[in-house]
């Protein structure tokens, strides 16, 4: 290794993760409910998926970020963005037997170019660059998602409902709040193959409700490269909005391949 290299790797460091905070102004919860073995066979151990109702679930979360900001900086220096990350709903146990929940996220993908830049170098995750079209009329959503390597788009049409589909998985609005609550950590793959980077969203409030979807498509669970056809089944759709939150930094998790096939 050269010095210079030595040099680059202290900065990333020293920039690594500083608590940042703003308001999620819109995040739409795309659920899918999958086959556990096949989700199982491509998490990283210590990894395995989180099951409600024997189903393995798996989503898309579309995301718009405003006021983005290390905390302590003045609101103006914000920054805005519309983003996605394909994930999965997963469980481990710590060295002393406790056992933790969070999501492992595939692929994150981003209009932004400062979050491209700061993907893997001050947030855990490569960040892929793509375009978003959304309408939002804070009752229904349109919302279409293109990456521009091809590996992924996403197209949502949805009003405000009062209940959960009836043939969802989860029983109850609570019973699914309560499961994406406790989700909070997220991981991706970091450089080091041996670790997963991660990242903890806190939120002053958790409030969702339901979203009735008119339109869906999600290419990533409809590619037979990541999931064979017919184990994967789309479930529902979750919206929050204008929640203030924070991201902040977990430690690594120490973790070794267990993929059956090819993760993008």
């Amino acid at each position: 290794m050269t010095g210079f290299e030595r040099a680059s790797d202290t900065l990333e460091e020293a920039l690594l993760l500083p608590t940042v905070q703003g308001t999620i102004k819109r995040r739409v919860l795309l659920n899918f409910r999958a086959d556990p073995t096949v989700v199982a066979a491509g998490l990283p151990a210590p990894l395995r998926p989180k099951l409600q109702g024997g189903h393995a679930v798996v989503g898309v979360c579309l995301i718009r970020l405003e006021q983005l900001r290390p905390v302590g900086f003045p609101v103006f220096l914000g920054a805005a963005s519309e983003n996605a990350a394909h994930r999965i709903a997963v469980e481990w146990d710590d060295p002393d037997g406790t056992l933790r929940e969070g999501v492992f996220v595939v692929r994150r993908d981003t209009g932004s170019a400062l979050n491209r830049w700061a993907g893997g170098r001050v947030f855990p995750g490569e960040q892929h660059a793509a375009s978003f079209s959304v309408e939002d009329t804070d009752h229904s959503i349109r919302l279409s998602m293109e990456s521009e390597d091809g590996e992924a788009s996403v197209e949502v049409w949805g009003e405000d409902a009062p209940y959960m589909p009836k043939d969802s998985c989860f029983a109850s609005l609570a019973e699914a709040s309560r499961f994406f609550e406790a989700g909070s950590v997220g991981f991706s793959p970091s450089r080091d193959p041996a670790s997963l980077g991660a990242v903890r969203l806190w939120t002053y409030e958790w409030d969702v409700w339901p979203m009735a979807v008119l339109r869906i498509r999600a290419s990533y669970f409809e590619d037979g490269r990541h999931y064979p056809p017919g184990t994967v089944v789309f479930d529902h759709a979750l919206v929050m909005r204008d929640v203030a939150h924070q991201w902040r930094a977990e430690p690594d998790l120490e973790s070794r391949p267990r993929s059956a096939f090819t993760l993008a």
